[in-house]
């Protein structure tokens, strides 16, 4: 027979057809989803050579009441089937086993085998083992062993499961179908061994409970035959937590507790959250559950580095991604790892302090310049090649992405200066390597049919591939501390099980959508219908809760909204609960006592000692600690805030910048500045007609050096674009009135007898025809009030007053008649200052009594003295442990040292 071609090569053949379809018909999914698009493709053929349907079968289906997505699907189906019959694909593994089956079925028909045929642990769930169960049930000697075969239910109860009421959804329901296929009757079904089960009396109850949906009312007939509940309870715990952390909180501790009693403990659950924070839960007491799942590969150290490399290809490279990947631990793991490391941190501090968001050779060329070490040099060569240099086409073969991409990854995990080894690659060293390694091998075995594709689509492909793959943990885990999926529970046991996740949606799951047959489709076709799996999830629930000691877990609430629980657990609650002769109700509170009883655990251990809120502490640091120069702009902070100029000057205290730069009012406020600093320049050279078009071009030059993103370069030009007209015949009325002009200019002013400078930078400062003096700060957020002007942003005041004391050297003393605030925000809002109402004399004496009293030891820094709004964000806010404390609170000055 030949040999059938491996899981991708199928998928890779059908991305090629899933690629065209998506082409023609974006609507049908993203292109981000093409392997999982051709992966249910694939389970979709599989499904039907394991089912015996033909593709005729699903040609012939009459879709005119459906939607044409419908139509569509069924076409594609059948051109997908005679697309790998064309390509001469040899079959798959499924193909090929029920191939098999029927040939051994010929065989057997012909000549019996003498000796027994024994098929164990099997349900017939699909239609190639349901064959082979059939041949083997008609041998002389044939014998099935059944899994979890149900001997408490009656004969009109499994009659039921011929009715579309039974469906699928019941856990012995695909007893039922092999019964029919057989011809074999329930009353003939004899259990294989004399060994009782763990608890008989459990066992009739979960039956019961468990009954097909029409024939419930049994409950109230039955019901009291149990005898005692007591029996089937005792070792029943039902837990219902809050929410998911305590669920798993509390299932750790027990699990910690069946390691001191020397049990083996199981938790079984399909959810890999809960098992995951579980496995964290344990970590505190230095327990490693023996987890059958393993982590995915995609998300082990080599899978993320391989992904990381792989976005290189893919995506534009910020400034973070490239300092992730500059930290991995099998970057530039081939030598010299200490030296890249202090590097790359040289390099973030440069990057955050730059404002880099899509660092280039340039960037890095400036960075080089400003470093001594000899090291420096070929370390940022290595930089450039590994992560800026991208020459390779978009669109090109798999394989060819392949080979590129692996390439990368072996220059970037060597490093600069690899060690003179055997030149052999850090990447597949170890357990967790060794594993990645093997898929990525069974990846280079297929990837010949892997067709032309964008680099984007290969990366995509490439993580799903690397996504179904796992890896056991590297670490010796506890040997009595197991965590199993139910397919492994079905032939394990344990001394304590406990059943987790038990809310509908994650145990039983929610079946997947098909995006190529609904359901009516299947049916129609004799294909699996969706709530199958939910059956074969009621069987593994059912053979689980039947041992000694159960624990049943829940969570009330996820993360977004109340739960449901699963509706195996609501049928035993209400069957308790509908049987107060037997006590029911009693022996289902103790069982909810019991579980928590380990929540009350659970709550001590989380509960955190009782300390008194911090008091809202106004710092009073020796006087010779004080700052003796401040900004003009800092005066409004000192007013508004005291304790951020306490933090910042005193502390030395700076936010670090962010390395992921946003176009953000920081970032914005800087180049509209240098934009108008610039025009305002070349003013004077500029004709009337000019300086409109003029303005535009500095902008566009300032915003394509400093705006890498083209929806903040656009939006942010058209609001300056809208109100550049008004603002240009406003400025031409206000240079009629100019002899000499000055931009960025550099004042300050000493007040000796309090030993303090103020200084400033005025945006703009001239010199008018009656030898006064006006300045303009321009402002693209919203300027200040008059009001706020007066008492808090005394910015124009105090600029004003150094011009008039001739602090900025390039300007003569003079009166100071106009200043003003010049909106850049989109608005062109004028504000002048209000020396009507305030002058600059009497500003200036304020500013005095200001400086004096925090010249004295008593005054304090108090935090969030007066801001604006009681919501607004102080840089300083956690330092002040601002929470602990509202403004309401008086503050209480601290003397320090």
């Amino acid at each position: 027979m030949t040999p059938a071609v491996s899981k991708l090569a199928t998928r890779f053949e059908l991305i090629e057809l899933v690629d065209k379809l998506i082409s023609e018909q974006p609507d049908l999914a993203a292109r981000s989803s093409l392997y999982a698009l051709a992966d249910s493709l694939a389970k979709l053929i599989d499904e039907m050579a394991g089912e015996g349907v033909d593709p005729e079968t699903i040609t012939s289906l009459d879709v005119s009441d459906q939607s044409g997505h419908w139509e569509r699907a069924q076409r594609f189906v059948e051109i997908a089937q005679r697309y790998l019959e064309l390509r001469d694909i040899t079959p798959d593994g499924t193909l090929m086993q029920r191939k098999s089956v029927l040939s051994l079925m010929d065989l057997w028909e012909k000549d019996p085998p003498k000796t027994p045929v024994i098929v164990a642990g099997s349900t017939g769930s699909r239609g190639t083992t349901m064959l082979l169960m059939k041949a083997v049930a008609k041998l002389p000697q044939g014998v099935l062993l059944l899994p979890g075969f149900d001997f408490d239910m009656p004969e009109e109860a499994w009659e039921l499961l011929s009715t579309a009421a039974g469906s699928e959804d019941h856990p012995q329901t695909r007893f039922h179908k092999l019964f029919n296929e057989t011809g074999i009757k329930v009353s003939e079904i004899a259990n294989w061994q004399n060994t009782p089960p763990p608890c008989p009396m459990r066992n009739a109850f979960v039956s019961l409970a468990l009954r097909p949906a029409p024939v419930t009312d049994a409950w109230l007939k039955e019901g009291p035959k149990l005898g005692s509940l007591e029996e089937a309870t005792k070792g029943l715990t039902l837990l219902e937590a809050p929410d998911m952390r305590q669920e798993a909180l509390a299932i750790a501790l027990r699990l910690k507790e069946a390691v001191h009693r020397g049990e083996v403990a199981a938790l079984i659950s399909p959810d890999r959250q809960l098992t995951r924070q579980v496995t964290a839960a344990l970590d505190r007491w230095d327990i490693l559950p023996d987890d059958s799942a393993g982590l995915p590969l995609h998300l082990s150290a080599t899978g993320r580095f391989l992904r990381q490399v792989g976005q290189l290809l893919s995506k534009e490279l910020t400034s973070g991604a490239l300092l992730a990947l500059l930290k991995h631990p099998l970057t530039h793991s081939g030598g010299a790892r200490s030296e890249h490391l202090r590097l790359s941190r040289e390099l973030e501090l440069y990057l955050r302090a730059k404002r880099v968001a899509f660092p280039n050779a340039a960037v890095i060329e400036d960075w080089t310049k400003g470093r001594k070490e000899p090291e420096a040099v070929p370390w940022a060569d290595w930089l450039r090649h590994a992560f800026l240099d991208k020459t390779t086409s978009d669109k090109q073969s798999f394989q060819s992405h392949f080979e590129t991409h692996f390439s990368l990854c072996h220059f970037i995990a060597l490093g600069h200066a690899p060690d003179e080894k055997d030149g052999a690659s850090p990447l597949w060293e170890g357990k967790e390597g060794g594993a990645v390694a093997k898929t990525c091998a069974a990846i280079q075995e297929a990837m010949h049919r892997g067709g032309v594709m964008h680099v984007g689509d290969y990366v995509d492909i490439f993580s799903a591939v690397l996504a179904e793959g796992e890896i056991r943990d590297p670490l010796t885990p506890h040997p009595n501390v197991l965590i199993w999926g139910t397919l492994e529970a079905r032939v394990q046991g344990a001394d304590l099980v406990i059943l987790g996740g038990l809310n509908e949606g994650s145990w039983p799951k929610v079946p997947t959508p098909d995006p190529w047959l609904n359901r009516s489709m299947r049916q129609s076709v004799g294909l699996l219908l969706p709530e199958r799996q939910i059956g074969l999830s009621a069987h593994d629930f059912q053979q689980a809760v039947g041992v000694k000691q159960v624990w049943i877990t829940r969570s009330i609430r996820s993360d977004e909204a109340e739960t449901v629980p699963s509706r195996w657990v609501n049928r035993m609650v209400n069957l308790l609960n509908g049987l107060p002769a037997l006590n029911g109700p009693h022996l289902l509170e103790n069982m909810r006592a019991r579980g928590a009883k380990y929540l009350g655990y659970v709550k001590n251990m989380e509960a955190v000692k009782s300390c008194p809120p911090a008091l809202r502490i106004s710092p009073r640091p020796p006087v010779s600690a004080r700052p003796r120069q401040l900004s003009a702009t800092e005066i409004k902070t000192l007013i508004r805030d005291p304790y951020a100029i306490y933090a910042k000057r005193i502390l030395n205290l700076r936010a670090i910048d962010p390395l992921d730069v946003a176009a953000d009012p920081q970032l914005r406020g800087i180049v509209v500045h240098k934009v108008f600093e610039r025009f305002m320049k070349d003013w004077p050279n500029l004709q009337q007609d000019q300086r409109r078009q003029r303005l535009l071009s500095i902008l566009d030059e300032e915003l394509g050096r400093h705006v890498p993103w083209a929806l903040a370069r656009a939006y942010w030009r058209n609001r300056i674009e809208a109100f550049s007209t008004d603002f240009l015949n406003a400025e031409a009325a206000r240079q009629n009135d100019i002899i000499h002009s000055d931009f960025e200019a550099d004042g300050k002013i000493t007040l000796g007898e309090l030993n303090f400078t103020l200084v400033a930078r005025a945006d703009r400062i001239h010199v008018r025809k009656d030898q006064s003096i006006s300045l303009f700060d321009y402002k693209t957020g919203a300027p200040p009030t008059p009001a706020q002007q007066r008492v808090f942003d005394k910015q124009l005041y105090l600029m004003a007053a150094i011009a008039e004391e001739g602090g900025f050297e390039r300007i003569a003393p003079a009166p100071v008649s106009e200043a003003a605030f010049i909106g850049l925000g989109g608005s062109g809002l004028y504000r002048p200052a209000p020396f009507g109402e305030e002058s600059v004399q009497a500003a200036w004496e304020k500013f005095k009594n200001l400086i004096a009293a925090y010249g004295e030891k008593d005054q304090g820094y108090t935090p969030r003295r007066a801001l604006f709004k009681a919501k607004d964000f102080s840089e300083y806010d956690q330092l002040s442990r601002f929470g602990e404390w509202d403004i309401t609170q008086e503050p209480k000055g601290e003397d320090l040292e």
